[in-house]
């Protein structure tokens, strides 16, 4: 971190200077607006930039008499653009899929975000509805800041290019089949997905049938506890190192066909040593995907799209999001999303954790390098299918479960892109996760910030 700047710093830094008088949220908040206006042109990673909004509440940040119960005092944070922002359109990843109205008031995790003191620097880029692993639309791909030539992944792909980039320590995301976790394995970032119920969702007919999760993408295990502690109302606190642990590992794939490159390969087994140089035990512990289950995602995933066309000018859509809806609608008609089956496979999940003695489940993050960034949105839905399917089938199963999972650096592919793991808990383990991530990061400390 530059000493003249406060670009580069945690969210925990930024916020206890505030508290302390050591800097002003303004002087904090501007410095950011800069590197955004510098950064942001070759990455694409805002849709809107609050600049002079942004001061205005980092002034009054500064104003309050009482900083001390302010966890993120003055902290620039960014916000995905399909969570509702008092004073601007919802937009959904598309001028199409855009609300024509602007939102009233503040979605309750932003809320909970400004009253810890955060100011909202701007919102971030998503792929059309939020359906894909990559982020673009009509105004061009957003790009990875270790590769401007790949994609930072999807679908919180700009909330995850811009903390990545250093232009917010802190960014929201949300998560219905990896769309936090898949950035965050792209970009080099901690992503945690927290289980069902821990953070507000609220998006009514557009979570997925209840798939979504919101969640954070920071630089480091502290900020992203700290933020999940905000998002989820609780008292931040220090994580407790955790006791020996034994833990699953597994490099099957979700995905038929699909297998992990040797770079993810070598992932986990980098992981696997980390955790037993920190105590823990390691055992090999494969999940079965049953076929009916990844028909369910499928499925789930084809009908969220038509649930959420309801009112949308379907002309104006992307070809891929149009078929997308064709399924939906079929598989709608045909009583294919099946809530029974999710919660079968959420039973069967939370026993394999007991059946198998562990307490966690160490998997690849992603099983290829992140898919060049180029105009998916103009492109044929098989080659969205397959350019999502082929690179990031891990993250899927978690979400049709309910139960949290996260994704924590772990080193450099060759080809200089990030390396990262995914570790799965059951109900309730969000903490324990974050614990274990902050043993990884203190045996092997990573590069927070691409230099772009």
């Amino acid at each position: 971190m530059d000493s003249t700047t406060w670009v580069g710093a945690t969210a925990k830094q930024i916020a206890r200077a505030v508290r302390r008088g050591d800097a002003s949220a303004t002087q904090v908040v501007a410095d950011h607006l800069e590197q955004i206006g510098i950064s942001d042109p070759a990455l694409g990673a805002f849709r809107v930039v609050r600049g002079g909004e942004a001061i205005t509440e980092a002034e009054k940040v500064d104003d309050q008499e009482d900083l001390a119960n302010l966890p993120l005092a003055g902290v620039p944070v960014a916000v995905k653009e399909n969570t509702p922002v008092a004073g601007l359109p919802t937009w959904h990843g598309s001028a199409a899929a855009r609300t024509p109205e602007v939102a009233e008031e503040d979605h309750e995790v932003v809320r909970r975000l400004r009253g810890a003191g955060a100011v909202v620097v701007g919102v971030t880029r998503m792929p059309e509805m939020g359906l894909w692993a990559v982020t673009d639309d009509e105004d061009g791909p957003t790009r990875n800041p270790w590769d401007l030539e790949r994609t930072p992944g999807g679908s919180s792909g700009g909330s995850a290019a811009a903390v990545a980039a250093g232009l917010v320590p802190l960014a929201q995301g949300n998560d219905g089949l990896g769309s936090i976790r898949i950035p965050a394995a792209c970009c080099g970032l901690v992503g945690l997905k927290p289980g069902r119920g821990a953070v507000p969702v609220d998006f009514g007919d557009k979570d997925w049938f209840g798939l979504v999760e919101n969640g954070m993408l920071a630089t480091t295990v502290a900020d992203a506890a700290l933020g999940f502690a905000v998002l989820a109302g609780q008292v931040p606190g220090k994580l407790v190192e955790p006791s020996k642990l034994r833990i699953g590992v597994s490099l099957r794939s979700p995905a038929a066909g699909v297998k992990p490159d040797e770079p993810n390969v070598s992932a986990v087994t980098k992981a696997s040593k980390l955790l037993v140089d920190a105590g823990h035990d390691t055992v090999t512990a494969d999940p079965t995907y049953p076929t009916g289950v990844a028909l369910g995602v499928l499925a789930t995933w084809f009908a969220g799209a038509y649930k959420n066309s309801e009112g949308l000018p379907l002309e104006r859509l992307q070809p891929r999001t149009r078929r997308h809806i064709q399924l939906g609608r079929a598989v709608t008609k045909a009583g294919l999303v099946r809530q029974r089956q999710r919660d079968a496979w959420r039973e069967r999940s939370i026993q394999f954790f007991a059946d198998r003695s562990i307490d966690l489940l160490l998997t690849p993050a992603l099983a290829t390098a992140p898919p060049p960034a180029e105009r998916y949105s103009a492109s044929a839905w098989r080659k969205n299918m397959w350019a999502n399917a082929s690179y990031a089938p891990y993250a899927a199963p978690w979400n049709y479960a309910g139960l949290p999972a996260i994704v924590v650096p772990v080193g450099f592919r060759p080809d200089g892109l990030p390396l990262a793991v995914q570790l799965v808990g059951p109900p309730d383990s969000e903490l324990l996760m974050l614990a274990v991530a902050g043993q990884f990061e203190v045996l092997n400390p990573w590069q927070r910030h691409a230099l772009v």
